[in-house]
């Protein structure tokens, strides 16, 4: 059965994948194509899924830079040349430059293990678009910084559907990854609770799960997810001085599980490193460099 775009609202639909896609569609049967996937496979399914319901990609909009997001984007170029693909600033230059997401989290040129398509996409024109309402292609949208997870990220509102991209996670996900990526957890945690002072919204679709009406409720699953790996770095603060790298040990025993591949335990790393930013932010940590060891302390 060929793959069929779902109904979230008048005008929005979505495809559901690992990564969801949003498809809004716009005057003359185009439609702007919200996050693309992390490869031609998925991307491919969203261009049939959108040729089916008879419109015409007019525009890609990526809500952040994490490869799972704008991985598609190359094989959409590639059958539509001159399609605009908009993301927030600072995101744009990275799918611009995608070795820079890599880069950042093993902190110099990244080693062949972290050059996978799950952490290096192919490169795309992305342009920075900024918040609020946009016409992107002909097709209006409204974007919400919530930053956090990335270091730049837009929430779309199309009147009652609310896509949160990654700001909000479905509970099937938040239970899989118990350290749920966040480049900055204070902000993380901010822009989760500003997306449940919305109102109007009939559905919420998380990046990663399926649509709610619950907003309230899943905002509240993922604030409570959050909070616990807050409270479980400060835990393994308490168990004595540790560098990041010991406190994810901990954290990892805490939680029961344990990275099996190196793109994901540069990830969970910097969900560490981020949560610790967030202590030491509010005096809860500190850092101490002895006999050339970097630690933090309680």
């Amino acid at each position: 059965m060929p793959p069929q775009l779902q109904f979230l609202g008048p005008g929005v639909f979505f495809l559901p994948g690992a990564v969801n896609s949003v498809v809004v569609e716009g005057p003359g049967g185009r439609a702007l194509l919200v996050d693309t996937g992390l490869d031609d496979t998925h991307a491919r399914k969203l261009l049939r899924a959108v040729e089916g319901a008879g419109l015409t990609p007019g525009a890609i909009l990526n809500t952040h830079s994490h490869a799972d997001h704008h991985g598609g984007n190359t094989f959409l170029l590639g059958r539509f040349p001159d399609l605009p693909v908009y993301a927030p600033p600072l995101e744009a230059a990275i799918i611009r430059h995608p070795v820079l997401e890599p880069l950042s989290l093993w902190g110099a040129a990244p080693p062949a293990e972290l050059r996978t398509k799950f952490l290096l996409a192919p490169a795309s024109p992305a342009q920075g678009v900024g918040p609020g309402v946009q016409a992107l292609g002909s097709i209006e949208v409204e974007l919400l910084p919530v930053p956090g997870h990335a270091a730049e990220m837009y929430a779309v509102r199309v009147d009652e559907v609310l896509y949160a991209a990654d700001a909000l996670f479905g509970p099937e996900a938040l239970g899989k990854h118990p350290l749920t990526f966040g480049a900055d957890s204070a902000q993380q945690k901010a822009s989760a609770a500003a997306l449940g002072e919305v109102e109007g919204v009939r559905v919420v679709l998380p990046g990663h799960g399926d649509p709610t009406p619950n907003l309230a409720g899943l905002v509240s699953a993922n604030l409570a997810a959050y909070a616990r790996t807050t409270d479980a770095v400060t835990a393994a603060l308490a168990q004595g001085p540790a560098t990041v790298d010991e406190l994810l040990v901990r954290v990892g025993a805490a939680l029961g599980m344990t990275a099996t591949n190196p793109g994901a335990w540069v990830l969970n790393r910097a969900v560490i490193s981020a949560h610790l930013t967030e202590l030491l932010a509010v005096g809860a940590a500190t850092l101490t460099l002895e006999g050339g060891v970097l630690r933090a302390r309680a």
